[in-house]
């Protein structure tokens, strides 16, 4: 069986690093983005081996909103959505766009690899570590 990846979209290096740092111990690939026009390249390129995607809404070049928008017609993929923003409408508008989960920054990094496992049919628990962001 192949390792799953996961690309992470995110704009602040910082923050894609610790996600990738609790993905990776958690036994997944990681792929990160920086901003929306590099996720969704990366997406279309590696369509195939990509199992998940985390993408943060308010990203440079194309949003986190947009980038799913495309990946949708392309893709039944998992997506979860990151905001730092309290507007609900870009909640509202990327679950109607298919979004999987939608977190709230901060949020709780041992949650999300949680959710990720739930996405993706795994019962991997092994990260029981918490960094708030």
């Amino acid at each position: 069986m192949r390792e799953q990846t996961i690309l992470v979209a995110d704009d602040q290096m910082f923050i894609r690093r610790i996600i990738s740092d609790y993905l990776e111990n958690a036994n997944y690939h990681v792929m990160e983005a920086k901003n929306g026009r590099e996720a969704l390249e990366l997406f279309c390129t590696n369509q195939q081996t990509i199992d998940l995607v985390i993408l943060d809404i308010m990203m440079p070049e194309l949003d986190g909103l947009e980038v799913c928008e495309r990946i949708r017609d392309i893709s039944s993929v998992p997506v979860i959505m990151l905001t730092a923003s309290d507007d609900d409408n870009n909640e509202i508008k990327g679950l109607r766009l298919g979004v999987d989960e939608y977190m709230k920054k901060p949020f709780d990094n041992k949650e999300l690899v949680q959710i990720v496992n739930r996405l993706l049919g795994n019962s991997n628990t092994q990260n029981q570590n918490v960094i708030n962001l």
